[in-house]
């Protein structure tokens, strides 16, 4: 009696709402997994098979459907597939549109391309790390030395890792490629498989007689306080290149660049929004209704500020270009004084009775809760 066979989702390992790009992702892991080549077991080939049956089927979109529809009966002989999941591809994946991408990424790029290793200078990647100023420093700039450990070029050598020209010389086993091709039979035909060569590494280049400043690695560690220039407008999340700190380069190449990413404290008092600046400004309600002339922080120094007359609590009053100078235009922002109204909460027997009076002499009709409560009336 023939084995009774999986569902297709349950051998991927996914659910039947799963995209395509699940799908796909779901069979590179399997398809590593059990690839003979990489698994010796010796069941892996049947596992080998079944995920790869299951992805040709799930992995296309009218098979997809068909299955979805109707089981593997789809694909039985006489079924509305009319065949083998294959689509009469005898087993050969010619139906796989993306197994040469999928394969490639274990197999040392598939089928060789005839291309050859980056065996020149290659510059090395770029790192990060993360700063915290103040946020005066943030919104006049300000300069900070960093402590920074990297791989700097050796002066010796200049990072060819040889003790001079001459002692560096092409491999004889890759030719100067940097790679080697080998051939292996698998249940996919033959497959011809690129890799670095195990001689040089990957550069192409023997060392005959190795540096003796840096070992032959071409590079040495190095630890420098590096001073960094953060620029009048910084905002918080922004970040600042030095060139050169970063990783080691390969082959002798440059190394990668360093990104400082500026974290800004918050201040007591300013709220940054953009390049504006705001700021809370608490007056007594004599001042709000008399007016006058007050002093205000900004981030540069005091502005002079009037009050008008009958200010009202919450009332936002504009600084034009007292904000933060953009860090690319040096335009500035405004800041925005927001008054906060303060009413006291204790007064002096002549306070009480001078409001007293002041209050007899605001008429019914100018009082502001008798307006709103007579709202109610109508």
């Amino acid at each position: 009696m023939a084995e009774e066979k999986r569902d297709y989702y349950e051998v991927l390992g996914v659910s039947k709402t799963a995209t395509k790009d699940e799908i796909k992702s779901a069979y590179r892991k399997l398809a590593k997994k059990y690839h003979p080549d990489i698994n010796h077991d010796p069941d892996a080939p049947e596992k080998f098979k079944e995920v790869t049956e299951a992805y040709e089927v799930l992995g296309d979109d009218q098979k997809r459907a068909q299955y979805d529809q109707m089981g593997f009966a789809a694909f039985e002989q006489g079924g509305a597939g009319g065949g083998d999941p294959f689509g009469g591809m005898g087993g050969g994946f010619g139906g796989f549109g993306d197994i040469n991408d999928i394969f490639s990424s274990f197999f040392g790029g598939g089928a060789a391309r005839g291309g050859r290793a980056e065996t020149g200078p290659q510059k090395g990647e770029d790192s990060l790390m993360r700063v915290r100023i103040s946020f005066m420093d943030a919104v006049n700039g300000t300069k900070i030395k960093i402590p920074v450990n990297y791989d700097e070029p050796c002066e010796n050598c200049h990072g060819t890792g040889a003790e001079s020209p001459s002692d560096l010389e092409t491999c004889p086993h890759c030719g100067g490629s940097g790679v080697v091709l080998t051939q292996r039979r698998t249940i996919l035909g033959v497959v011809q498989q690129q890799s670095s060569c195990p001689h040089c590494g990957g550069s192409g280049k023997i060392i005959r007689n190795k540096c003796h400043a840096c070992g032959g690695s071409g590079y040495n560690r190095v630890h420098r306080d590096v001073e960094v220039n953060v620029p009048s407008g910084i905002n918080a999340g922004q970040q600042i290149r030095v060139t050169g700190k970063g990783r080691k380069g390969l082959n002798g190449g440059p190394n990668g660049d360093l990104y400082v990413e500026v974290l800004v404290q918050d201040h007591a008092f300013f709220k940054r929004d953009g390049n504006d600046i705001h700021i809370d400004v608490p007056l007594s309600f004599i001042d709000c209704a008399l007016g006058k002339k007050i002093d205000v922080p900004t981030v540069y120094g005091e502005a002079t500020v009037m009050i008008p007359e009958g200010t009202q609590p919450d009332q936002i009053l504009r600084l034009k270009g007292q904000g933060v100078k953009d860090l690319r235009t040096q335009k500035p922002g405004d800041e925005y004084v927001h008054i906060k109204v303060q009413t006291p909460t204790k007064l002096s027997r002549t306070q009480k009775d001078l409001l007293g009076e002041f209050q007899k002499q605001v008429s019914s009709k100018d009082d502001p809760y008798t307006k709103w409560k007579s709202r109610f009336s109508k």
